[in-house]
């Protein structure tokens, strides 16, 4: 209740504060049956504000587990071993083997020198593992990460020409890993969960093609070509180009055809020899190393003693040993202003390659990744790289799966593989002057060819959702047609707006109810007492707990896919259920709740057959009958609010709302529901239309249909008094172990003496009493089969619980009667009330004067 204070300021602003809420004070007065430890009925209050904001402040436990959370590192160093240390050898130097070659192939791709995509390499694998929550991924240069940099550095070109492309390069990765570590310090990796797998998919396969089409002229030698033009035009331009094609080509070209034979003979070898499987993949793994040593050996051969300007094809040349562009980035607001455009697709690509990569491999290998966490290694590695002059790096596919596959036990493998980069990068720049550029694009389009969607693939796709099949080829064809960024933006977007579509245009579903029976091994479960009375006519109430049969809601169109010979049944007439398909907020409400109220209007008639002494004062969009049949009526003698109306239809009863796929409410949804309530009653008027509401998962979502008048009867708007009946689901509390139970033994112990058995819980002295548990409650005769159910429950004559029985407890607030378990309950408390009301119908028909009825309260 508000204080004084508030009352007096709600007065003063003209606020009209909520009144108490109904049944709360006849929920005191609640049957034993419903009471708990304390004797006292369960009433459920609604969330404050106050309460949401307590549940948003940390305890200090929190606190430090949040810190400790930024160092996965911790919680496992301390068990290091030796055979980890086996493992993690075997897969680090791996990797160091194969990221070297790839790291200044992926350079050339961002429009770097060679030794960019060292530095790059060597912090990613060196700064990781301290925050890692994946063994398996490997940070530094990829391919499609790679491309966009390139991009971005070609376009600063024009923009900012007195800027070096590595500066332009290191700042962008500065910038980029500065959002993502502030989105993983609050802790917001759900954020990834946005971008579908099918514009992750298009992205990549869009990616590749344009990485191919931008590699093709380097690993022919064809010089002339713009690689900044969108990949069609690179295609085409190189197309023409191809009898300028030099030396280059040939090394190329062997240089491809060499590394997917020995991928495809090492693969053949571990298939049909198993015991050589292990070393076949070893073999496959070092595929890109033999190649590029081997091609680099060939190119020693053919340009050695050749000046740059003489020699054979396109090689290296001189790479700097060490880290010479190490130093501070030159970050500055000219520089920031110029690439503020680009963050967007460059934070896009660093999160969703590297979060879907982490995500795969940790459920291939049966642990869990902090999606948040990894956003914080991925900032860390981008912030600190750009001081050795690295530029952009996230988790790459392919080294993560040979890493996977080589047996890596920790993260602490990355050290390991920084180790061997930095050898190369100390010792090999003398080597790396032969490589051939040529050899270098042969890797890099041998690399990307797996990010291609498979064609097996996408049929999944299709058989899973056609529609977004579209969306795929929509993002490939934008990407293949523009640029890399509006392919993303494109698939999100038109992701986004599917579904935001099915949102807006979602109808729920009208329910019939069927009865079900469980058959186990061709055995009908309970078939010896299926021909038993039980359910009465609706299957709803009473009968043996051993009853055959079950509830079971299925939509009335079949639209679930369920079997169409399935004969569903009315819940009741005049009752209808509705379940809400997509949620319920404002996007969604108008249209559910405008398809409800047009199918109950066509399945039900007007309560009421509204008479108009005049013509003109029928209102406009309900004109009525014409003349002709007003007069065929009244000669007739037919009513005439009966004209074109079918009478053998039921008039509205009650409407149960389904709400298991509801998590929250909100203004505008409550406001709508508030209309149509409003509507229903008028079309039903006199006869008050009666609201349930089941499987509500929310606390806040209950605040607000209270709030909004639901929860509870409608008052009768003829002032007649009838008599609400409440019927709660109720569960056992409590257990044989617990304290409660002890609590309940010593009571027992002391009220039936020392002889009373716990376990079968028959005191001969109460048996009597049980037995003789009066058949009427009040004025109204209640059937055995409730008198047994709360037996059952525990009650036994004047309301006293049976000692017998277990504790028990409402499992929902008795001051809400209208808010319900399950969809079952909810139908027994509608039917049972239309029943009620019915009933009372009659009797003031009967009586003159209208007596109201003031039965006792059921509760089940």
């Amino acid at each position: 209740m508000p204080s004084r204070a508030g009352r007096l300021t709600a007065k003063v602003l003209g606020i009209k504060l909520q009144d108490a809420e109904p049944y709360r004070d006849e929920a005191t007065f609640a049957d034993p049956v419903l009471s708990g430890h304390n004797g006292e009925a369960f009433v459920e209050e609604p969330p404050t504000v106050a309460d949401f904001l307590a549940g948003l402040r940390p305890s200090k436990s929190q606190a430090v587990e949040y810190i400790f959370s930024l160092f996965p590192f911790l919680s496992w160093i301390g068990h290091y071993n030796l055979q980890w240390l086996i493992g993690d050898l075997v897969a680090g130097i791996t990797i160091g083997a194969v990221v070297v070659p790839q790291g200044m192939a992926y350079a050339k791709l961002a429009k770097l020198e060679v030794q960019f995509g060292l530095y790059s390499s060597f912090m990613g694998v060196l700064v990781y593992w301290f925050f890692a929550t994946s063994k398996d991924i490997t940070i530094g240069p990829v391919a499609v990460l790679s491309q966009v940099t390139g991009g971005i550095v070609a376009d600063m070109k024009t923009a900012l020409p007195d800027v070096p492309g590595h500066v332009i390069a290191s700042a962008l990765a500065l910038l980029a890993g500065t959002i993502v570590l502030f989105i993983g310090l609050l802790r917001c990796g759900w954020i990834v969960d946005m971008i579908p797998l099918t514009a992750l998919s298009a992205f990549m396969a869009g990616s590749a093609l344009t990485i191919i089409s931008g590699q093709i002229p380097a690993m022919m030698g064809i010089s002339g070509v713009s690689t900044n033009d969108p990949p069609y035009l690179v295609f085409i331009h190189t197309l023409k180009g191809l009898r300028r094609s030099t030396l280059d080509a040939a090394m190329g070209l062997s240089a491809l055809t060499m590394l997917y034979l020995i991928r495809g003979g090492c693969s053949y070898i571990g298939k049909r020899w198993l015991k050589h499987q292990r070393l076949a993949f070893f073999l496959s793994t070092l595929r890109v190393v033999f190649v590029i040593v081997f091609y680099t050996f060939i190119s020693f051969l053919v340009n050695r003693g050749l000046p740059e300007s003489e020699v054979k094809f396109n090689i290296v040349l001189d790479v700097p040993r060490g880290f010479q562009n190490a130093a501070v980035p030159v970050l500055n607001q000219r520089i920031a202003g110029h690439l503020v455009g680009y963050l967007p697709a460059t934070v896009i690509v660093l999160l969703i390659e590297h979060i879907a990569i982490s995500k795969s491999f940790g459920r291939i290998n049966n642990y869990t990744i902090n999606p948040s966490q990894e956003m914080v290694g991925i900032g860390v590695t981008n912030i600190l790289g750009p001081f050795l002059g690295g530029y952009a790096a996230t988790g790459s596919f392919s080294r993560t799966a040979i890493k996977s596959k080589a047996g890596v036990r920790t993260p602490f493998a990355g050290v390991i593989t920084a180790a061997v980069v930095l050898l190369a990068i100390y010792f090999l720049p003398s080597v790396f002057y032969y490589i051939p550029n040529a050899s270098l694009a042969a890797v890099i389009i041998h690399a990307v060819g797996d990010l291609i969607t498979p064609p097996d693939t996408i049929y999944r796709f299709w058989l899973v959702s056609p529609f977004e099949v579209v969306i795929f080829f929509v993002g490939i064809i934008v990407t293949v047609f523009s640029s890399i960024e509006s392919g993303i933006y494109c698939t999100i977007l038109l992701s986004a707006t599917m579904l935001l579509f099915r949102t807006l245009r979602a109808r729920g579903r009208f329910l019939g109810r069927v009865k079900g029976y469980t058959v186990v091994d061709d055995q009908l479960l309970g078939a010896d007492i299926r021909q038993s009375p039980v359910g009465g006519t609706y299957g709803t109430f009473g009968g043996s707990p051993e009853a055959p049969y079950r509830n079971i809601f299925l939509p009335i169109t079949h639209a679930d896919g369920s079997n169409p010979e399935v004969e569903l049944s009315s819940p009741y007439p005049g009752v209808f259920i509705y379940r809400f398909s997509e949620g319920f907020n404002y996007p969604n409400a108008s249209h559910s709740l405008e398809w409800m109220t047009r199918y109950i209007f066509s399945q039900t008639r007007r309560t009421h057959l509204t008479r108009f002494e005049r013509l003109g004062d029928r209102p406009w969009n309900d004109p009525g009958p014409s003349r002709r049949k007003l007069k065929a009526a009244s000669s007739a003698g037919a009513e005439v609010g009966a004209i074109g109306m079918n009478m053998d239809l039921p008039t509205l009863k009650a409407v149960i709302l389904d709400f298991s796929s509801v998590n929250h409410v909100d203004i505008t949804s409550v406001q709508q529901l508030i209309d149509v309530r409003n509507q229903l009653d008028r079309y039903a008027s006199p006869e008050p239309v009666d609201w349930h509401i089941a499987c509500i998962n929310n606390r806040w979502t209950k605040r607000a249909l209270v709030s909004a008048g639901f929860g509870y009867p409608t008052p009768d708007s003829g002032g007649l008094q009838r008599r609400w009946l409440s019927i709660f689901s109720v569960a056992e509390i409590g257990g044989s172990q617990s304290a409660a139970a002890a609590a309940e033994k010593e009571v027992n112990e002391k009220e039936f003496g020392p002889g009373f058995n716990a376990s079968n819980r028959q005191p001969a002295s109460r048996l009597a009493e049980v037995n003789g548990f009066p058949t009427t409650l009040g004025s109204r005769s209640v059937d055995n089969s409730a008198v047994d159910l709360r037996v059952q429950f525990g009650v036994a004559e004047h309301g006293n619980r049976d000692p017998r029985a277990g504790r028990t407890v409402a499992v929902h607030g008795l001051n809400r009667p209208l808010f319900h378990v399950d969809l079952t309950s909810a139908l027994q408390s509608a039917i049972a009330n239309v029943e009620a009301r019915d009933d009372v119908d009659t009797d003031t028909e009967t009586r003159a004067g209208g007596i109201s009825w003031n039965g006792t309260k059921t509760t089940l």
